[in-house]
């Protein structure tokens, strides 16, 4: 079990990090097998890119291989971000991007907001996501974050509509949830 760890113990400064969808794509459907054999630095540079932005996570997990599966795997790293310090899970959930935004984000939040229509939004659509997101990000101090994976515009629209008036510690846990979620998908993506 991966213990309660603090960002000096767990963040590697030399591991390197895909910079785009292609790069961090091409180790398409690696085997869990060969994914325990890894060291560490091509471990986080294979896999530490499901959690936005955040190595860290990955790089904590490297050292409980071996991992029976991909599900274990996940469960580990959920572990170690549900067990960090409030202000590593923040980050964690500022290192997202808008929903519907038009600056730049990663290739991979790319693909995935293109794949529910979020790059194709209407100048009202846009608009409205954007001042959403800006009350959002007011009210809680992160991005309104949803697994866009099987949604569409309407329904992300509708969930940003609900929670900007959740609770902050609710929608504190909701955000976290949805970032397993978005893991889950991208790993999947990945490992066999």
């Amino acid at each position: 079990m991966v213990k309660n760890q603090n960002k000096k113990d767990i963040v590697s400064p030399n591991v390197r990090v895909p910079s785009t969808l292609e790069e961090a794509w091409s180790v398409k459907r690696l085997s869990i097998e060969k994914v325990n054999l890894m060291e560490k630095e091509e471990f986080v540079s294979k896999v530490g890119w499901v959690f936005e932005h955040s190595p860290w996570v990955s790089s904590a997990v490297w050292g409980s291989r071996p991992f029976k599966s991909r599900e274990e795997l996940l469960q580990m790293m959920v572990t170690v971000v549900k067990n960090a310090e409030k202000d590593l899970q923040l980050a964690l959930l500022r290192a997202h991007p808008d929903l519907g935004t038009r600056l730049k984000i990663s290739e991979v939040s790319q693909k995935e907001q293109a794949g529910v229509g979020l790059d194709r939004l209407s100048k009202d659509e846009h608009r409205e996501f954007v001042l959403l997101n800006q009350r959002y990000v007011n009210q809680f101090g992160f991005p309104f974050i949803m697994a866009v994976k099987g949604q569409n515009k309407d329904t992300i629209l509708a969930a940003m509509q609900q929670r900007v008036s959740n609770p902050y510690e609710r929608e504190f846990m909701t955000a976290l949830n949805e970032v397993y979620k978005i893991a889950e998908f991208r790993l999947d993506d990945v490992i066999q």
